[in-house]
């Protein structure tokens, strides 16, 4: 293969989405090729064409690609509509996160997606809020225990036969050396690992802003390279309960060739 046909390959592809108020240019990245491709084949398909962006929370996100937001009249609740298929999740972090104008997939919760599998159709555009240092270093802190709490379920699974035993016997001084083992591996797997922001973060979410807490949850999968200011035009739109427009805000998006 030539150094021109790899290059070729590795150009990221870019999308274009059009609404009342002006134009955003989308970048898709290769390091998340199921979403890239599902997106670029609806895309093909014309699905998103005269679809609504049914869900708007200002200083959050804008969300659209319902199938049954086309013509759905004033009064219908929308959000769960689907194509009847997931996307694996793709998390590319901390590379990837939830900067200002980050798109990203939505998905079903985790008690029924423990998997955090994405919808096959359903994005949100990240606007998000710009964060002070303090804000940024207590997020750290929540980030770190939501890791550490993550590994502390996956060790007590692997040891529930054991743990059965101990209460089947009741074994209190048993079960409390266990825990204590328990703590103590973490403490020591964790001890080498610097589990926050990057220099880069840090400095997107100060000043661009966008949504930090959702890192790792869901999957960013492009982004915004022109327009950021149409997101912030979009989010300002009065809504109704449910967060859905008050004025329908239609889409069309379409592939730069």
């Amino acid at each position: 293969m030539s150094f021109m046909a790899a290059s070729a390959q590795e150009q990221e592809k870019m999308v274009v989405l059009t609404t009342e108020f002006g134009t955003m240019k989308i970048k898709l990245y290769n390091e998340t090729p199921q979403h890239r491709d599902n997106f670029l084949k609806l895309v093909k398909e014309g699905f998103y064409n005269d679809l609504l962006f049914h869900r708007i929370i200002s200083n959050f996100m804008i969300q659209g690609g319902d199938p049954e937001s086309k013509n759905a009249p004033a009064s219908k609740r929308l959000g769960a509509g689907d194509v009847g298929y997931t996307i694996p999740a793709e998390f590319v972090y901390p590379k990837y996160y939830h900067k200002k104008g980050a798109l990203a997939a939505a998905r079903q919760g985790d008690q029924v997606n423990p998997q955090k599998r994405s919808s096959g159709c359903q994005f949100y555009i990240v606007q998000g809020k710009k964060y002070s240092d303090a804000e940024l270093d207590k997020l750290e802190i929540m980030m770190q225990r939501k890791v550490q709490e993550a590994r502390f379920f996956e060790i007590v699974k692997e040891k529930t036969p054991e743990i059965k035993k101990l209460r089947m016997a009741k074994d209190s001084v048993g079960l409390q050396a266990l825990q204590m083992s328990i703590d103590e591996q973490i403490k020591a797997e964790f001890a080498d690992k610097n589990i926050g922001l990057t220099p880069e973060m840090r400095n997107d979410y100060a000043t661009i802003g966008g949504t930090p807490f959702l890192d790792n949850d869901y999957t960013v999968f492009g982004e915004v390279v022109e327009g950021l200011d149409i997101i912030d035009k979009i989010a300002e739109v009065e809504t109704m309960p449910g967060d859905r427009p008050k004025n329908d805000l239609k889409m069309k998006i379409e592939i730069v060739e």
